[in-house]
């Protein structure tokens, strides 16, 4: 685990920080980059984000789909915590905390923005972390691989249906173009890219130019997120100073949701009498979020100074000292799963 990954929360706080000083100082320089603007796609965000992803979809290896019937049980597991479990949660503990618990907090077009931003995080299964969080719980390295190539393929088909369903389930109205805009410009394409690219460098099948290659990556795609983070918060700089309870606010339900998932997959993993090493990534990839997805579809729908895009951002700094909390719980129970433990 390298120094970005074990301290991404340090580095996003450090981000967020940078981003309110700037926006204050400088709040004409944002505006300006916030009218860089084509179909509701920021351009400057677009092309961070890309940065960002395009390394992790590198990784997947799509041939590892062949063996996506070798052990169906943890596959299971992940797909129903995924696509039918998880994004129906976070909708309605967004909808109860922002619509009940929270209404006098929060008005409620923010509420409803801050409600979207949850949902657009549930609807997005990790996509790269969850190696991270394998290799930490001694996971099965090429199950794992099996289970995110089989989450993007459905993420490419199921993304904007979900996102869609539960949006106008929260009376939020859903432009059916941006969003499919989004999910092919942040999903299909980098899929696509990402398989052509580890085809070519991958040819000789002895993975040095492919790991060289995501070697050299890597430092690109840390700069992308943290820049993406500057400018989220330099775009609501004022806002935020002026309401800095939005942030724990939305934290609060994001980390019920996560220890929630986990506690539901864990316990389902456990009574499936599967062998920790498939159980822990599986847990991992149903509690984890892409959310780097979640943040460009939010400034795509929403726009870069809404609450759904704030609410994204808060997903990222909460999620990596929650999933490290996670990681040590599973590796501590490890006994719980027999013998082969």
């Amino acid at each position: 685990m390298g120094i970005f990954e074990r301290y991404l929360s340090v580095w996003v706080a450090l981000s967020i920080f940078a981003g309110l000083l700037l926006g204050n100082l400088a709040p004409g320089l944002f505006q300006a980059i916030a009218g860089m603007e084509i179909a509701h796609i920021n351009l400057p965000i677009a092309v961070f984000i890309w940065v960002m992803i395009f390394p992790m979809m590198v990784q997947v290896d799509f041939s590892s789909i062949r063996h996506v019937g070798d052990k169906p049980k943890g596959l299971a597991l992940t797909l129903v915590v995924n696509w039918l479990i998880k994004p129906f949660t976070m909708a309605a503990l967004g909808w109860l905390f922002f619509r009940v618990l929270f209404a006098d907090l929060v008005d409620p077009q923010t509420a409803s923005e801050y409600i979207a931003g949850m949902i657009l995080l549930g609807v997005a299964p990790c996509t790269a972390m969850v190696f991270v969080w394998s290799q930490l719980t001694r996971g099965d390295a090429n199950y794992t691989l099996v289970q995110v190539s089989v989450n993007d393929v459905i993420m490419v088909f199921a993304f904007a249906p979900i996102a869609a369903l539960l949006l106008g389930v929260s009376n939020i109205t859903v432009p059916w173009d941006t969003l499919v805009i989004s999910v092919v410009l942040y999903v299909l394409l980098p899929l696509v890219a990402g398989v052509l690219t580890r085809r070519v460098l991958d040819s000789a099948n002895d993975h040095e130019k492919l790991n060289d290659f995501l070697h050299k990556a890597k430092p690109f795609s840390v700069a992308g997120l943290l820049a993406t983070v500057v400018l989220l918060f330099g775009f609501q700089a004022e806002t935020i100073i002026a309401n800095p309870l939005a942030i724990v606010l939305i934290a609060i339900p994001l980390l019920i949701q996560t220890y929630g998932i986990f506690a539901i997959s864990y316990a389902a993993a456990h009574r499936m009498q599967l062998p920790h090493k498939i159980a822990a990534p599986a847990c991992m990839i149903g509690t984890s979020n892409f959310f780097e997805l979640a943040v460009a579809v939010a400034i795509s729908l929403f726009g870069l100074h809404s609450g759904a895009a704030l609410a994204t951002v808060v997903g990222v700094l909460v999620e990596v000292p929650v999933m490290l909390s996670l990681v040590a719980f599973s590796n501590r129970t490890r006994h719980w799963f027999g013998a082969e433990a």
